[in-house]
């Protein structure tokens, strides 16, 4: 008898507790979550806690991103997300809480939609139509090039074709590409270069790119190529307009060494991005 009523006594003290130790958490009230349709696409989530704590929030269960670093019960964040890969349309998310104590806890399951292809929103200007028409049909760009005896008038394309990400930044980390000039009044006016540019955002102005290409005239000029653009602002959040300063240095016996002062509108959207 003695036994029973001991055992009765230790389930009334500690079930309870147990039971709410198992059942605590903290509740997550979404207030938004969605994707900016214009790039720099920037994914928008807020929402309210049950009580005051840390939050991130992971998406696609392989990025993670802080939210609150402090206690608190309203969460505020703009992540862009432009040089992330995802599996699809759909991304999913869940938000990771944790109390004053240090005790995590996960909330269920949320989506967003991701636009992949560039929507013109009504109301959109005739002037960021053109612009993205021009860099579909392949619009070049003026160049000055000059050497100790000459200068020239050109016009120049650089299409990136393959683009590495960067995390958390607005600009991948580099780019490939092939890049077409038509140097007027030259004896041998087209050059097609293949070339590396490395971006390193800095304050102040978009980015700063050196970088490095070969290059050929398909006749007595061929060879190497240090150069070193400077993004100055953005159009429209898509175009990043840059100034390019460039060397060429000839490997060819009866090639001329000529220099190149550029400007242009950068754009990776229709890069194939790489890990």
């Amino acid at each position: 008898m003695k036994s029973k009523i001991i055992l009765f006594l230790f389930v009334i003290l500690f079930l309870p507790a147990y039971i709410f130790s198992q059942t605590d958490s903290i509740e997550v009230y979404l207030i938004d979550a969605y994707c900016t349709r214009e790039m720099p696409y920037t994914f928008k989530i807020s929402f309210y806690t049950s009580e005051e704590c840390k939050s991130r929030v992971i998406l696609d269960d392989q990025y993670e991103f802080d939210i609150s670093t402090e206690l608190t019960d309203f969460h505020k964040k703009d992540i862009d997300i432009s040089n992330l890969s995802f599996a699809g349309k759909i991304v999913y998310f869940t938000i990771i809480t944790e109390s004053e104590s240090g005790q995590t806890f996960e909330s269920e399951k949320f989506d967003f939609d991701l636009p992949f292809e560039p929507q013109i929103k009504s109301g959109s200007d005739l002037f960021t139509l053109c612009l993205f028409g021009s860099v579909i049909f392949l619009l070049p760009y003026p160049s000055y090039a000059f050497d100790s005896n000459s200068s020239y008038f050109s016009l120049t394309k650089e299409i990136p074709f393959i683009s590495f990400r960067s995390r958390n930044l607005n600009y991948p980390s580099g780019y490939l590409s092939i890049e077409y000039s038509y140097i007027f009044n030259s004896d041998n006016p087209s050059y097609l270069r293949l070339g590396y540019k490395r971006l390193f955002e800095i304050p102040h102005i978009e980015y700063l790119s050196p970088g490095i290409s070969l290059y050929t005239n398909f006749d007595i000029n061929q060879g190497i190529s240090p150069e070193l653009s400077a993004g100055l602002f953005t159009i429209k959040d898509t175009f990043t307009f840059y100034v390019r300063y460039r060397y060429n240095f000839t490997l060819h016996t009866n090639g001329t060494n000529f220099q190149e002062i550029n400007i242009g509108l950068y754009s990776g959207f229709f890069s194939l991005y790489l890990d």
